[in-house]
């Protein structure tokens, strides 16, 4: 890991530059022929299926860039909920997991993955029990997250009442306005103190999610959030140095400054999510080409009218996301034909089993199929038990979604 007492007037020199970023949207198809895949299984619809060899190659860039930064790569499994895909991503180095609720990471835990960090606030201590009690008999490490006293108390009390002693973040909102506390905020640093002065907790360091980075408009606004996070992370690890509190790990997530821009010097860590599929939003943002996306909605087109196609993917099968964190495209994905990808459409609303595509030209038949790119990969699989991988040689495999509905 890199040492945190980089200067931050050499962050600028020590930045590993990102790749070449291809950008393809609807209305600026630079090769169409990137959303073209494979016909796909016969099977009832709608079906989420993922592309084996893209998702393996999404997964083995992100572990690349995080190795070449020197940095740990925690993923957040909220994006595919699946213990298979989270095995393959810890098979190629990652550290251990990110998951969002304590039942979430539960699947995980019991499923067998040795570290699990919940980047959710804990305010109830009895809400962790069974996690606490799991991660114990498995010696699996946990570590959480707080912004506010009712957090540490509640973590440390459970961490009292089974015997055990608990790694804790101290979450920092660095411009998403959700969850943490301000970097510049003296409270920061009292917390800090509160968590490394508990008997039952262990202060594990600084955490943030540059979440409000979905909502660039161009690479070098993103760089600049990426850039703007770890120097304000930085600058609190030194005053919690001064303060004699030491500040192990210093820890980011968010697909877009994980993906599109470099990992500054001085980050320990890195939780990037969406990495693993990749969406419409995405490809807005410029961080992915269309032949870099691993997952699509099959649909069938059931009816025709004078405007629009009907698909049978509505609001329960692609959501109603615009995008993470409400970031805002046009339209609920990209429907391509899916015998001609050169025919490209925009699903542009939607009722609950309903899509609407809007076509110019002949829409496709009744009873023909669509693939369709959604905004917002992750809201997509958890609106499915389960999803289909479409493995290398070409056949269709059933993935579970382990973690669905695991909202407590």
């Amino acid at each position: 890991m890199t040492p945190l007492g980089v200067q931050l007037n050499s962050l600028a020199e020590a930045i590993i530059e990102p790749a070449p970023l291809l950008e393809t949207t609807l209305s600026k198809l630079t090769a169409v022929d990137a959303f073209n895949r494979p016909i796909p299984a016969d099977l009832p619809t709608p079906y989420v299926e993922i592309d084996e060899e893209r998702l393996m190659r999404n997964l083995q860039t992100m572990q690349e860039r995080a190795d070449r930064a020197g940095v740990g790569l925690r993923p957040h499994i909220k994006t595919h909920k699946n213990l298979a895909i989270a095995q393959r991503q810890l098979g190629l180095g990652a550290i251990g997991v990110t998951a969002s609720k304590p039942e979430e990471a539960l699947v995980f835990v019991e499923g067998g993955v040795s570290s699990v960090t919940i980047a959710y606030p804990i305010i109830r201590s009895a809400s962790v029990d069974r996690l606490v009690a799991s991660a114990k008999a498995r010696q699996t490490e946990l570590l959480f997250i707080v912004a506010n006293e009712s957090g540490i108390e509640a973590i440390g009390a459970a961490a009292q009442r089974h015997g055990v002693k608990l790694g804790v973040f101290l979450k920092i909102d660095v411009g998403l306005g959700r969850v943490g506390v301000k970097p510049q905020s003296s409270a920061a640093i009292q917390l800090a103190k509160r968590i490394a002065c508990d008997p039952h907790l262990t202060f594990t360091g600084l955490l943030s999610h540059a979440g409000h980075s979905y909502g660039s408009k161009t690479i070098e606004q993103l760089t600049g959030i990426a850039n703007k996070e770890a120097q304000e992370l930085l600058e609190l690890a030194g005053k919690l140095k001064k303060a004699c509190i030491d500040v192990p790990q210093i820890s980011v997530g968010a697909t877009p400054t994980c993906l599109g821009a470099a990992i500054p010097e001085g980050i320990t860590e890195i939780r990037p999510g969406n990495y693993a599929f990749l969406d419409r939003t995405a490809l807005r943002l410029g961080i992915a080409s269309a032949d870099d996306l691993s997952l699509s909605v099959i649909a069938t087109v059931v009816a025709h009218n004078d405007h629009h196609f009907i698909v049978d993917a509505g609001s329960k099968t692609l959501s109603s996301d615009l995008g993470a964190h409400g970031s805002g495209g046009s339209g609920f994905g990209v429907a391509v034909n899916v015998n001609d990808a050169t025919q490209t459409w925009e699903v542009e609303r939607l009722s609950e089993e309903h899509g609407f595509v809007r076509f110019c030209d002949a829409p496709p038949p009744i009873g023909g199929r669509v693939r369709i790119f959604p905004n917002h990969s992750c809201a997509v699989v958890a609106q499915f038990d389960r999803v289909t991988l479409r493995q290398l040689d070409g056949r269709p495999n059933t993935l579970s979604t382990d973690a669905r509905g695991r909202q407590t």
